[in-house]
C-alpha cells in the first residue's frame, strides 16, 4: 500500500473519534444520564461497561433493545442525543447501552472487526450477550422481543450480534454500519469503510450461516446510510441488505418503494407479508443518526450533536415502530384516548412507485424500473382477505 493511502487510512480512522463532540454527547453529556451503570452481568470477557434504563411503567411482556454507539461516544452521549431512553419511557421497554472502555479500543469504537471479538462466546460479542442474559432475567423481558441497534462502529457491531446470536434477536437496526465479517483487522476495516468491495449475495450469505449454527428464523432488519457519508462508504448499506437478503433467501429487487418523511424507504417482505428488511437513504446526509420530529406525532427524539445529525427524520421512533413498540403505555392518572383508525385505502400511484436515481446509483440493482413483485402466495384451499389487505397497505407504505 502506497504512503499516499496509508495516510489516508490514518484521516479516515481519526476522523472516527469524533473528537469535536466528546464535550456534548461523548465523555461528559450536557445533561443528567437516566441510564444506570451495572456492575456485575457474568465474566464480561470483552471488557465492556453496562448501563441501562428501565422505566417504572413497562410493557406487558417488556421488550428489550440494545443500543450501541459510535465511535468517541459514550452510551450517556448516544442516548442524549439519539433520545432512545424517552423512547423507553414512552413506550415502556427495557433500554441496554453497553460502553466501550479505552483500553479496549483508543477511539472507543466497539472492536467489530477483531476476530477474538467477534465471535460467538468470544469477546465483545459474549459479553454484550451476558448483559442481555442479566437484563432477560432481573426484568422479566419476553425473549422473543429483544432487538440491537448501533450507529457507525456501534453498527457494524450490531451486526456482529445479529449474525452470532440470530436466536436472541427478533430484529436489529444498522445505522452507517457495514456487512457483518468483512474484515479481520484494522487495515480491512478502514479498507471496506472506504470502498466497501461488491462480493457475491451467496458469499455475504454465507458468513452469517456460518457464525452459528443457527438454521433459522432470521432477525428482521431495517438499514439506515447518508448518501453524503465520506466516513462509511454509502455503498455498504447495499452490501448490508444483499448479505440478509440472502439469509432470508429474497430477490434483490425491492417488493415496494415509497417515501417517509421526504426520504426513499424500500421494503421486502415475507410470505405471511411481514417486512423482514427494509433501507432508507437519507438524501445528501452525512455520517451519524438522523434525528427529527416522530411521524405522525410532535414529538421530537434526541438532540443534534456530533454525528447526530437533524434530518427531518427521526431514525430512532422509526425503528422502534419497526420493532413493534410504538404503543404508549398509560401513567398513573392519564387517561389516553385512543381514536379510531381511519380506513386508508392504497391507491395505485402510491403502490407503483419507482426508486429515485439517487437510490438507483448507489444501490445498483437487478431490475429497477420493473412492477412491484408481490410475495409469493402461500398455499390455500381459499382467499385469506386479511393477507391481501396486509400486502396492499405494505406495498403502499401504509403499514409495516
Amino acid at each position: 500500500m502506497s504512503l499516499a493511502q496509508n495516510v489516508e487510512f490514518m484521516r479516515q480512522f481519526s476522523k472516527l473519534s469524533g473528537f469535536n463532540g466528546l464535550s456534548a454527547y461523548g465523555r461528559s453529556p450536557a445533561a443528567p444520564s437516566p441510564l444506570v451503570e451495572i456492575g456485575q452481568f457474568g465474566t464480561n470477557p470483552g471488557a465492556l461497561r453496562m448501563f441501562a434504563f428501565v422505566p417504572e411503567h413497562l410493557q406487558r411482556a417488556p421488550a428489550l433493545v440494545v443500543v450501541l454507539h459510535g465511535c468517541g461516544q459514550t452510551a450517556a452521549g448516544y442516548d442524549l442525543g439519539a433520545g432512545w431512553s424517552t423512547l423507553a419511557k414512552r413506550y415502556g421497554f427495557a433500554l441496554l447501552m453497553p460502553e466501550q472502555q479505552a483500553a479496549n479500543n483508543a477511539n472507543t469504537c466497539f472492536n467489530w472487526f477483531n476476530p477474538g471479538d467477534v465471535a460467538r462466546g468470544r469477546g465483545e460479542a459474549a459479553s454484550i450477550r451476558q448483559m442481555i442474559a442479566r437484563m432477560v432475567a432481573e426484568h422479566k423481558i419476553d425473549s422473543r422481543r429483544i432487538y440491537v441497534t448501533g450507529l457507525s462502529a456501534g453498527g457494524a457491531m450490531t451486526s456482529v450480534m445479529l449474525a452470532t446470536y440470530p436466536e436472541v434477536f427478533a430484529g436489529g437496526a444498522v445505522i452507517a454500519g457495514l456487512p457483518f465479517g468483512i474484515a479481520s483487522n484494522v487495515r480491512e476495516a478502514l479498507s471496506g469503510m472506504m470502498q466497501s468491495s461488491p462480493r457475491s449475495a451467496r458469499e455475504l450469505g454465507d458468513l452469517v450461516r456460518k457464525a452459528s449454527k443457527h438454521k433459522g428464523p432470521w432477525p428482521k432488519l431495517s438499514v439506515w446510510h447518508g448518501s453524503a457519508d465520506r466516513t462509511v462508504n454509502p455503498a455498504n448499506a447495499d452490501e448490508i441488505v444483499k448479505q440478509w437478503l440472502d439469509v432470508h433467501g429474497l430477490p434483490t429487487a425491492p417488493m415496494s418503494t415509497s417515501e417517509v418523511d421526504g426520504y426513499p424507504r424500500d421494503v421486502w417482505w415475507n410470505e405471511d407479508g411481514e417486512t423482514v428488511v427494509e433501507s432508507y437513504t437519507i438524501t445528501d446526509m452525512a455520517h451519524g443518526t438522523p434525528l427529527g420530529i416522530a411521524s405522525g406525532s410532535d414529538e421530537s427524539y434526541g438532540t443534534a450533536g456530533a454525528f447526530l445529525i437533524e434530518a427531518g427524520i427521526s431514525s430512532s421512533y422509526h425503528i422502534a415502530n419497526f420493532f413493534g413498540l410504538t404503543e404508549r403505555v398509560s401513567q398513573p392518572n392519564e387517561v389516553v384516548a385512543k381514536p379510531a383508525p381511519k380506513p386508508v385505502i392504497p391507491s395505485a400511484a402510491t403502490a407503483s412507485l419507482q426508486s429515485p436515481d439517487l437510490a438507483a446509483t448507489l444501490w445498483p440493482r437487478t431490475a429497477i424500473g420493473r412492477p412491484v413483485i408481490p410475495p409469493r402466495p402461500r398455499k390455500r384451499n381459499s382467499i385469506d382477505v386479511g393477507s391481501v389487505i396486509t400486502r396492499a397497505l405494505t406495498a403502499a407504505g401504509l403499514m409495516k
